[in-house]
């Protein structure tokens, strides 16, 4: 597939190595020539220098025979009139834009980017993407990454494993036996720095950062195996009252357990801006950093903080304050990966990544034939793919045990006729179910050749 990606930030250079791995042709556009030139030297990428909405940088990437273009620069602007272009003048079947901006993301516009309007196939939004991780995260509030899979009816889960939890030096054949009923299994584990599927005999020790997949009712029953409480989140501090903020403050009004949310905002205009669109939110205009505003906002008998402000040093030092004042969970948006390697020595209990999440959501319509949904692990380390099983597939009417799926894979879940099943070798993989699959990321290209959705965009 050929493919035109438009921005080199770090969501762009991630799509870019994501498809260029996968032996897509890719071209990378971009204004500023250092970063087409980071791209093309450390991916099998090509390069154009130029704006991405000009028709003739448009047609010195290869436009005329391109397949999909996926405009992400910084500006919302440059990307629809990238699609725009992209459609008028090329033709280019399938376009994607990332845009910002919450006026354009309205649902009562969205006639706007109709074919004969502006034609984007597909909106993707930072913010809400970011505001939807930051509800999972203080749903499993022990788990330090999370993510939905099977219509909500099965959770990701990332956790660290501490001392005291009780499976640690325990083969991973014997939690079947120990624990007949459970509904999840451990798909991967990061030690010393290094990703890896497990096998049956591997243990857990303290210090592994655990992934888990498990149906969603058995989810509290599964953090309490695996050593972590789940305390009821029932007032939450939000440090950050821009579009992130506003989001998940909306969406907790929206619940029908009473949540109590404060928000506080440094920038007066934006805090009367919160104020107006909540109900039930308290916001307080002041500095998320200074221990007086987080004293007004009773930070020490939270449940949880929320920092969500646009600058990583600020939701970082936010969050250790939080945690030092009393509050018992941190969860902190970071939006550069070296950052955080910090969270574990700074006591901060959570992440959201801004990228991952883009990227994910990205990938996720890229991958468009049956694949359903797709979540890129950490730096892009791994990905966990859901997707149903055609009839074609050389997967479909086999038992797991004899299919060759690839070293670094594991299937964690199966779902026949809406009912979720914990694989086995015995299990037998037919068309029409639902499978996920977690992937080390050098296995993804024969993860998808085994489902069979490449060859199927549009």
């Amino acid at each position: 597939m050929k493919v035109i990606i438009c921005g080199a930030g770090q969501v762009g250079w991630q799509i870019a190595r994501h498809l260029s791995g996968e032996k897509n042709d890719v071209t990378v556009v971009d204004s500023n020539p250092e970063l087409v030139r980071r791209a093309t030297d450390t991916l099998d990428v090509q390069g154009i220098s130029g704006f991405a909405s000009y028709p003739d940088v448009l047609e010195r990437a290869g436009a005329r025979d391109a397949d999909m273009i996926i405009a992400a620069t910084h500006s919302d602007e440059v990307n629809m009139v990238t699609c725009q272009v992209a459609h008028s003048v090329f033709s280019i079947q399938r376009k994607i834009a990332r845009l910002r901006a919450q006026s354009y993301l309205t649902a009562i516009y969205s006639d706007l980017y109709r074919r004969e309007h502006l034609p984007i196939d597909v909106v993707i939004s930072p913010e809400k993407e970011v505001a939807e991780a930051a509800l999972q995260r203080l749903a499993a509030p022990a788990a330090f990454d999370t993510e939905s899979f099977m219509e909500g009816n099965a959770q990701l889960l990332g956790i660290l494993i501490a001392d005291e939890c009780p499976v640690i030096n325990t083969p991973l054949r014997q939690l079947t036996d120990l624990f007949s009923t459970l509904r999840a299994i451990v798909v991967g584990i990061r030690r010393e720095g290094t990703l890896f599927v497990p096998s049956a005999g591997d243990q857990l020790f303290p210090g592994d950062e655990c992934y888990l997949f498990t149906e969603t009712r058995d989810m509290n029953r599964t953090m309490e195996i695996f050593g972590k409480k789940q305390a009821k989140q029932e007032r939450i501090v939000i440090i950050g009252g821009g579009n992130v903020g506003l989001a998940v403050a909306r969406a907790l009004e929206a619940r029908t357990d009473r949540v109590r949310v404060k928000i506080i905002e440094k920038d007066r205009r934006i805090a009367e801006l919160a104020a107006d669109a909540l109900d039930r939110t308290i916001v307080l205009h002041g500095d998320g950093l200074s221990s007086a505003m987080l004293e007004e906002a009773n930070i020490r008998s939270a449940d949880a903080v929320l920092a969500v402000t646009d600058d990583d040093k600020t939701n970082l030092l936010a969050s250790v304050r939080a945690k030092e004042m009393g509050c018992e969970l941190a969860i902190t948006l970071i939006n550069d990966p070296t950052l955080v390697p910090l969270m574990g020595p700074l006591n901060i209990d959570a992440y959201i990544n801004p990228r991952a999440t883009t990227v994910s959501s990205i990938l996720r319509h890229i991958r468009h034939g049956r694949v359903r949904g797709v979540y890129s692990i950490g730096d892009a380390e791994a990905e966990v793919i859901e997707a149903q099983v055609l009839g074609t597939s050389p997967i479909s009417g086999h038992r797991i045990k004899d299919i060759q799926f690839p070293e670094g894979t594991l299937v964690c879940s199966v779902m026949k006729d809406g009912v979720i099943h914990k694989p086995t070798g015995e299990t037998r993989i037919d068309e029409g179910d639902v499978i996920a699959i977690f992937a080390i990321a050098d296995d993804v290209p024969e993860v998808e050749r085994l489902l069979q959705v490449s060859i199927d965009y549009f």
